[in-house]
């Protein structure tokens, strides 16, 4: 799913699960920024403006601790958004994923910035030409990545951006404030890891050679479970841990609450790994420096982003920042790590299966079913696999015009009924010891209309053309990303989304830095054999209906009649579920479409007919995999 940490999105803790949904009612917000502002003036900060940034697209040290201060100032919950708040105004800019919902949200303090949109400023932009020159700006440097901060500070000119070590937004929530979680973890066995904690630590010590460096801080919280082989136990959509490692030439270091770590997780790091508690990361790297055992000539390694704080401690002249070695060998997954992703989406498959086939059954039969309802029965459904061990994002179980709202969670005091005669977009995945799930399907169960048929058409085509594409070896998604949209184009359409994102092995559902978008940031990173990446366009009628189709893809060699260049690349699908047939306008689909469909759902029939039990689900399965 593409809307991330989240859907992921981003939401990694329970205090923020519980803030997942689509609230209808706004929350009043005028006492918080009173109380806000009031510390804005005074002298411990005396800053004109304060800045809470968007997380979105990088993956947070403290994860969602941006996301969470946001929701609480501003009202708006989205997984994407910075705040600015001046001593007089308060302004939310997001992308057109969530404009319809920050505009349920955000009450009367607060100006929608619908980035995006013509005229309308980047909130780095509106930092730089927006407000007076010489104003003091506040921002908390664990929320800010040193790369950005060291660009935004070139942009603002005689303004200044002040780090503020205690962020003035936890004085005012102050008891209310959630706590960290402290999950316990456990050791991810190398049958499912494909890869052992020793050679991890050696290709990372390889790469800290290539600088120079003495050691390298990996700060984000995916890299950190990924290198060491660890998972979180209490799986909040995210089997991540908050943990720091320190990797230096002939140690390692792991700073995690000992709460979290049990016997035997200590004997599967062994004597390569020393534990030390989870605040002892800024003091270690700070005694490094104080030592002289890092210095200009042997810097610490750092990912791009790793946090101002961090940077600040060990002083910019200690570190060199690059793109993060360990981001780039988590996203090329080895042959033990892919064959869980097919197997997985086999098994989820199935569980899909199942629920739509429930689903229809009941609707036919008149039984009154909410969002939420559906999104825990099709949990349930997946909660059987003994593999399961948590969903990978909240559900967006989205009926009518709540399937418009891109980012939509059901709240189950008060959503919407799944009918018959209005479209149903569910987005959904899980998480499972060999690999992660997200797919999305679009449904309509009675009779849909003309103008539907035809939206649904469109984004199938798009979706069968970046399935399809073959692409010369270095080539981006942000390249090939216009295939996606060329069928939507011809009809005057289009989706405020990108169409991929990478999705981590039962880790983040999404997972940088590749991805397939019209972000420029896309154009940096190449994709590679072994890179995993979603394949979801969309279109999304605003206040009416919403349709998406979503499956997981891998990046893969192929083999060309001839081979100009350095060879060529194309995909795997791995998601198994069948694309509603009954939805398709046929007299724009061509014939090789048409062949790409009958194809796959043959595959999706052969793969998890096996698997199912259930009578119901099986003749389903048959009448939606029907050639057409």
């Amino acid at each position: 799913m593409w809307y991330h940490a989240c859907k992921f999105a981003r939401t990694l803790t329970s205090s923020i699960a519980s803030m997942g949904a689509i609230r209808t009612a706004r929350v009043d917000t005028s006492e918080r920024l009173a109380s806000l502002r009031a510390l804005m003036r005074g002298q411990d900060y005396n800053v004109g403006v304060f800045v809470v940034p968007s997380e979105d697209e990088h993956f947070s040290e403290y994860p969602s601790q941006a996301d969470e201060r946001r929701s609480f100032i501003s009202g708006f919950n989205g997984s994407a958004g910075c705040a600015i708040i001046t001593l007089q105004n308060a302004f939310l800019f997001t992308d057109g994923r969530y404009f319809l919902q920050a505009e349920q949200q955000l009450d009367k303090n607060w100006n929608l910035m619908k980035q995006g949109l013509p005229d309308v400023p980047t909130w780095q932009e509106f930092l730089s030409k927006n407000i007076e020159q010489g104003t003091r700006i506040g921002v908390d440097p664990s929320l800010i990545s040193a790369v950005d901060a060291q660009a935004l500070k070139r942009s603002l000119g005689d303004s200044e951006l002040v780090p503020l070590l205690k962020n003035p937004v936890d004085i005012v929530w102050a008891s209310d404030r959630p706590r960290r979680p402290k999950n316990k973890v456990f050791a991810l066995d190398v049958k499912y890891s494909g890869e052992t904690l020793s050679t991890k630590l050696q290709r990372v010590r390889e790469e800290m050679a290539k600088k120079n460096a003495a050691a390298m801080a990996v700060t984000l919280l995916d890299e950190v479970a990924w290198l060491f082989n660890l998972r979180g136990t209490d799986i909040d959509f995210n089997p991540v841990f908050f943990a720091y490692a320190v990797v230096e030439k002939d140690s390692a270091v792991l700073f995690i609450d000992e709460v979290q770590v049990d016997d035997a997780v200590k004997a599967r790091l062994g004597q390569e790994v020393l534990i030390k508690p989870y605040r002892d990361f800024l003091p270690y790297l700070g005694a490094l420096t104080d030592r002289g055992l890092v210095q200009k000539e042997q810097p610490v390694l750092l990912g791009d982003k790793t946090s101002l704080a961090v940077v600040h401690v060990l002083g910019e002249e200690n570190v060199v920042t690059v793109p993060s070695p360990v981001a780039d060998m988590k996203a090329i997954k080895n042959s033990t790590e892919i064959q869980g992703f097919r197997q997985c989406h086999i098994r989820d498959g199935a569980a899909l299966v199942r629920y739509f086939a429930w689903l229809e059954e009941q609707l036919k039969n008149g039984v009154v079913l909410s969002e939420s309802r559906g999104a825990d029965k099709l949990e349930e459904f997946r909660s059987e696999s003994t593999l399961f061990r948590g969903l990978s994002f909240p559900t967006i179980s989205s009926a009518g015009p709540n399937a418009a709202i891109i980012h939509y969670s059901p709240d189950p005091k008060d959503c919407a009924t799944i009918t018959m005669d209005q479209i149903y977009l569910c987005d959904s995945g899980g998480q499972y010891l060999d690999g992660t799930t997200d797919v999305t399907r679009t449904w309509h169960f009675g009779t849909p209309s003309a103008e539907e048929k035809r939206a649904f058409t469109r984004v199938l085509q798009g979706h069968i053309a970046i399935d399809t594409a073959i692409f010369p070896t270095g080539t981006t998604g942000f390249v090939i990303d216009s295939w996606a949209r060329r069928a939507l184009w011809q009809d005057g359409l289009d989706c405020r989304h990108g169409t991929g994102h990478g999705v981590g092995h039962f880790l983040n559902v999404h997972e940088g830095p590749q991805g397939i978008g019209t972000r420029i940031t896309y154009n940096s990173t190449p994709l590679k054999a072994g890179m995993t990446v979603s394949n979801e366009p969309g279109y999304y009628a605003d206040g009416r209906w919403g349709i998406r189709i979503e499956n997981v893809l891998i990046v893969c060699e192929v083999e060309t009649p001839n081979n100009f260049g350095n060879g060529y690349l194309g995909f795997e699908r791995v998601t198994m579920c069948p694309i509603q047939t009954s939805l398709i306008d046929y007299g724009i689909l061509t014939a090789e479409e048409k062949k790409w469909l009958n194809d796959y759902h043959a595959e999706v029939a052969q793969k998890i007919g096996p698997l199912l039990q259930d009578e119901r689900a099986l003749v389903w399965l048959t009448k939606q995999c029907r050639a057409v």
